[in-house]
């Protein structure tokens, strides 16, 4: 049969209760994964944890429904940290969402800068690719998403008992490393930030490198995310 299915659903979870599927979780369950009715899914909705349930029934026009069976892993709390980034090529973006979800972003925000080559942001798409993102990595919850904001409106409303750590290419700032959440990350566009915006950067935030080499912007987020959350997810280390 092959391993279980997880699906995000927007209800609350219960033992013995019936959901119902969304119309392409109905479509993904039948057509595309060909699992029949008393197949076995798991089921999280980024509050109650992670639940074990059976596909009740299936039906044309692509409606399923799921019958809550039994908890399978407690909600758990996550690392509190942000991704802030300029907007990429759309698929370029799409993999930063991905990615930045799979790593364990808590928000992600697009920042219009001065060089920003794409200011349009879908955050409908982002939601579904984060979606699909989270019940691939066996994530229990999902990153909420900001509106896209000016770089110079972002730093002026910072809050300030949250760290914004700024990435800086041709710079001098110390080497990325962890510190405790709450944290934010920010990432600059194509041709990296225009002069005047790392003045700014320079008064409002805490400048840092990822290294000598000069990455694209979209490996420099998911780079810097990782540096950022691994550690933090890395398990204790045995006695």
């Amino acid at each position: 049969m092959g391993p279980s299915i997880r699906l995000f659903l927007n209800v609350a979870l219960r033992p013995g209760e019936s959901v119902e599927a969304t119309p392409g979780q109905a479509h993904y369950l039948r057509d595309v994964m060909r699992r029949p009715a008393g197949a076995e899914v798991r089921l999280f909705n980024g509050q109650d944890g992670e639940w074990s349930a059976r596909i009740a029934s299936l039906a044309r026009g692509d409606r399923a429904t799921l019958a809550v069976e039994a908890p399978v892993r407690p909600q758990a709390a996550e690392p509190d940290v942000w991704l802030f980034f300029a907007p990429l090529r759309r698929d370029m973006t799409e993999l930063v969402v991905q990615k930045a979800t799979e790593l364990g972003a808590s928000r992600i925000g697009a920042v219009l800068t001065a060089r920003t080559e794409h200011p349009r942001v879908n955050l409908d798409r982002w939601r579904a690719i984060a979606v699909e993102a989270a019940e691939q990595c066996e994530r229990l919850t999902l990153p909420s998403f900001a509106e896209p904001v000016r770089l110079a409106d972002l730093l002026g409303g910072w809050p300030p008992d949250r760290p914004l750590l700024a990435c800086l290419e041709w710079s001098d700032a110390p080497l990325l490393a962890p510190v405790p959440p709450p944290a934010a990350l920010l990432i600059g566009p194509k041709g990296g930030f225009a002069p005047d915006e790392r003045a700014m950067i320079g008064r409002a935030a805490r400048p840092v490198s990822l290294g000598t080499r000069v990455l694209r912007a979209e490996t420099a987020a998911i780079a810097g995310l990782a540096m950022l959350l691994i550690p933090l997810a890395a398990p204790p280390s045995a006695a």
